[in-house]
């Protein structure tokens, strides 16, 4: 496991501040995005990044290698298997194409304006391209789970090393659940949970999805996992592994 977290969090690290912060203004959807990925597939990551950064929620439909749950889908759906994929109900958009997905996005909702950084899309692809390597196949392999009946919800942002995990696993198991996006907008989101605790910082966050978890859990931890199914809600990606292996593995 420390070596897990270790290769995890350089991923983070070579990604600097991308899939982080988040924007409280965004103009979120009425319904949810929907994308076909691959957890570990570097062009997926950039698309995910944006989405962190625009504070918009997902279903995540998750298409591994040799994966047949969502992958038999795209197919019928756009006639090829590249990823990642978004069908936006909103719009009725459908596209491949990670830059062009990313581009959509910020001028469907954020401000109109794609931001520089974004519009440099051979150099963020190839630092997405260098944060995959440190997670070898991790996240791309199919090992079947069984699919709960109702949509699992994880509170999440692209870049946090703990979700990673969570999300790698979803993704092997095939499956499909919602990301709440809970990027950082405070400095005193920076600070890591226990040192929040025990300095009794509680940020009064300019998220939904941050103040969701803070009124249902009393506090704000990232990743967290809630499972309709069960009612139940985890903190610790430890902790969410094993409860995912236990319920939802063949």
């Amino acid at each position: 496991m420390p070596l897990n977290i270790a290769t995890s969090l350089a991923s983070t690290l070579i990604r600097g501040s991308n899939g982080i912060q988040s924007r409280a203004t965004t103009d979120r959807p009425a319904e949810l995005l929907q994308i076909y990925d691959i957890e570990n597939c570097p062009y997926c990551r950039l698309v995910r990044e944006a989405l962190t950064e625009l504070n918009l929620d997902v279903l995540i439909l998750p298409c591994p290698k040799e994966g047949k749950r969502f992958r038999t889908e795209l197919l019928e759906r756009g006639g090829k298997a590249q990823f990642p994929y978004l069908y936006d109900p909103n719009t009725g958009v459908e596209m491949y194409e990670s830059l062009d997905i990313v581009s959509y996005l910020f001028e469907t909702y954020g401000s109109g304006d794609v931001p520089l950084k974004w519009r440099l899309g051979g150099l963020q692809t190839l630092g997405s391209m260098l944060a995959s390597a440190p997670r070898l196949r991790r996240g791309m392999q199919a090992r079947p789970g069984r699919p709960p009946e109702e949509l699992l919800e994880l509170y999440s942002f692209e870049s946090s090393p703990y979700a990673r995990l969570v999300r790698e696993q979803l993704c092997e198991m095939e499956i499909p659940y919602i990301v709440r996006n809970c990027g950082r907008t405070l400095a005193s989101e920076w600070l890591l949970p226990p040192l929040r605790s025990a300095l009794r910082i509680t940020p009064k966050s300019e998220l939904d999805n941050r103040r969701l978890l803070l009124a249902r859990e009393g506090r704000q931890s990232i990743p967290y996992l809630y499972d309709p199914n069960t009612d139940q809600g985890l903190f610790e990606s430890g902790d969410i592994l094993s409860y995912l292996d236990q319920h939802y593995r063949d």
